[in-house]
């Protein structure tokens, strides 16, 4: 059984940045695909960013026990990981490595236990992140504010992951996760 690298922040943190970069340095990672019930953004491809379902078809899911952990992180909008996702990645040789979010991490790393490292990455202040949000120009103002508001929560989260990255200057985050994450695989 292979390992699992778990990145978690608040929307806007760098995770998936930061995710890329690590899929890029040959350690043997492969991302596991999240399936969600939210609306597909323009440049997402089904079954490569995420495996895109209907409420309905989440629902079934939940009710088959077919994830390792899910969420409704806003109404009728879930997050999950599928167990063949991880079974798929784990009969290919790999380690599995996580983009997801704050209560998604802590639920992942939970099930794998010692097998995981958690890692939170967290962004050098508030104000920043919200600057950040405002900059994808993905959002409404009304989903803007949401997502700034979970933030400010999700923080409080930061010290029950196994290591906390300040996602200050990118290139360092990047740095530094490669090295937690290259010594974490080689225990």
């Amino acid at each position: 059984m292979g390992k699992c690298i778990i990145l978690s922040a608040p929307s806007g943190g760098g995770k998936t940045t930061i995710m890329r970069h690590l899929l890029e340095c040959n350690l043997g990672l492969e991302f596991s695909i999240s399936a969600c019930t939210r609306n597909k953004r323009a440049k997402e491809i089904d079954g490569k960013d995420y495996y895109f379902l209907s409420v309905e078809e989440f629902k079934n899911k939940i009710a088959n026990n077919e994830f390792v952990e899910w969420e409704e992180v806003y109404a009728d909008n879930f997050y999950g990981t599928l167990k063949t996702e991880v079974e798929r990645i784990w009969a290919a040789g790999k380690h599995v490595i996580f983009d997801v979010d704050v209560k998604g991490g802590l639920s992942l790393k939970k099930s794998f236990g010692d097998k995981a490292l958690g890692i939170f990455i967290q962004p050098p202040s508030l104000e920043e992140l919200e600057k950040r949000l405002y900059m994808r120009n993905t959002e409404t103002e009304e989903s803007l504010q949401k997502r700034i508001k979970k933030a400010a929560y999700e923080l409080s989260y930061a010290p029950q992951f196994d290591t906390i990255l300040i996602n200050d200057t990118l290139e360092k985050a990047c740095k530094d996760a490669e090295e937690k994450v290259t010594e974490f695989l080689a225990s």
